[in-house]
C-alpha cells in the first residue's frame, strides 16, 4: 500500500520505506489497518460533504469486474447540480432539446458538446470511411462475440491464459508481482463507449494465443453442431489472416495516441486552451505515424506474426483483392496495398 502511495506522490516516496527512519516504517499490519481506516474516512467525509443538503438513496448490487468475479458494489445516488451533453437532438435542441430548458432558467448555463464523446463518434465515423478498416472492425467485434457468446467459452478463456502465465513464468518471459500479469476477458467495442474500441484491440493482442485456442477447440469438438464448428472456423480464419493482424497492429498504434487525448480530456481540471494543444499534438503524431512509422510499424508486425507462426505474404507479389481482379487493372504489390491503401 505504501509502494502505491508513494507512486503517485513525490513527498511521501521521500519519507517511506527504504526512505524511512528503522523505527518508523508504517509497515505493521496494525499501522497499515490504521493508514486505511484514514484513507476510508476522508473518502466518506468528500462524499458526505459532495451531497450536503441532496436527497440520496443507496443500492448495493453485484457487479462483476473485468475477470466475471462477482463484486458486491454500493452506490449512492443522489442530484448532483451541472449539465452536460452528448450530440443527440434532444440534447442540442435550440426551441424543445435539454440545453433550451437549461436556458429559460438560467441564461448563463451555455451548451457545450462533451469533447470526449466528439472524439468517440469522430473516430467511428473515420474508421467507417476506410473499407479496410471497417471490414476488421466487423471482424473484431464477431471474433469477440464468438469467444464470449458463453460462461463454458469464457472459462475455456481464462484456464488458456492461466496455462500460458505460467508457461511464460516457467521460462522468465515475464515478471511476477502483486497485480501484475492478469487475467482478463475480451472487450467488445461500442460506438458510444469512450476507447471501447482501443481497449477490444488491446484484449485481442494480449489474449491472443487463449482466443486461438478456444477457436481452435470449437472448431474440432465433435459434439458441437455444425452451425457452431462452422462460425469458429470462419472466426479462427480471421483472427489468423495477415490482413487482419496488420491492421490490428496500426489500430492499437493509432488509437493509442487518441486514447490518451480522450483520458486528458475527461479531467476536470482541463480548460478549452490546454484541450487545443492536445488535439493539435495528437494530430502530429498521427501524421508522423502515417509519413515515418512504417517501418517500425512493419518490422513489429513481422516479429508478432513470426512468433505465432502466421503466414506472411510475399511483400513484392501483386495484391489482388476480388474487386481490383473483377476490373483486371490497377495491378500493385502486397506492400503499396498496406503501406498506402490501408496506412495511408
Amino acid at each position: 500500500m505504501l509502494k502505491l502511495i508513494a507512486s503517485y506522490n513525490k513527498d511521501v516516496q521521500k519519507v517511506v520505506l527504504g526512505n524511512a527512519p528503522q523505527n518508523a516504517q508504517y509497515i505493521a499490519p496494525d499501522i497499515q489497518k490504521q493508514i486505511l481506516q484514514i484513507f476510508a474516512q476522508k473518502v466518506q467525509n468528500e462524499i458526505r460533504k459532495e451531497i450536503g443538503d441532496s436527497k440520496f438513496c443507496i443500492i448495493v448490487d453485484e457487479s462483476r469486474d473485468v475477470s466475471k468475479r462477482e463484486q458486491m458494489a454500493i452506490v449512492i445516488r443522489f442530484v448532483d447540480g451541472g449539465q452536460g451533453y452528448d450530440g443527440a437532438s434532444n440534447m442540442r435542441g435550440e426551441w424543445n432539446g435539454l440545453q433550451a430548458l437549461f436556458i429559460k432558467d438560467c441564461p448563463y448555463a451555455y451548451y457545450v458538446y462533451c469533447l470526449a464523446h466528439q472524439l468517440q463518434l469522430a473516430l467511428v465515423v473515420a474508421a467507417r470511411e476506410v473499407f479496410k478498416v471497417h471490414e476488421f472492425f466487423k471482424d473484431l467485434i464477431f471474433i469477440v462475440n464468438v469467444v464470449s457468446s458463453s460462461s463454458k467459452r469464457h472459462d475455456e478463456l481464462q484456464d488458456r491464459q492461466v496455462t500460458e502465465l505460467e508457461h511464460l513464468v516457467e521460462i522468465e518471459e515475464v515478471e511476477t508481482g502483486k497485480g501484475l500479469n492478469q487475467i482478463g476477458t475480451l472487450k467488445r467495442p461500442g460506438d458510444t463507449r469512450w476507447s471501447s474500441h482501443f481497449k477490444s484491440i488491446c484484449s485481442v493482442v494480449k489474449m491472443f494465443n487463449a482466443t486461438q485456442s478456444v477457436l481452435e477447440k470449437i472448431a474440432t469438438y465433435r459434439q458441437a453442431t455444425c452451425s457452431q464448428r462452422g462460425v469458429a472456423t470462419y472466426a479462427l480464419k480471421k483472427l489468423l489472416a495477415f490482413d487482419f493482424l496488420f491492421i490490428l497492429h496500426v489500430m492499437q498504434e493509432l488509437m493509442g495516441y487518441t486514447d490518451a487525448l480522450c483520458r486528458a480530456l475527461q479531467h476536470k481540471p482541463i480548460d478549452l486552451l490546454n484541450s487545443m494543444d492536445l488535439v493539435a499534438s495528437t494530430k502530429s503524431l498521427i501524421q508522423k505515424l502515417r509519413d515515418d512509422g512504417w517501418e517500425n510499424l512493419l518490422q513489429k508486425v513481422l516479429l508478432f506474426c513470426n512468433k505465432h507462426d502466421i503466414i506472411i505474404p510475399d511483400s513484392q507479389v501483386p495484391y489482388f483483392d476480388f474487386i481490383r481482379s473483377r476490373r483486371n487493372k490497377d495491378v500493385i504489390s502486397v506492400e503499396h496495398h498496406y503501406r498506402v491503401d490501408v496506412m495511408k
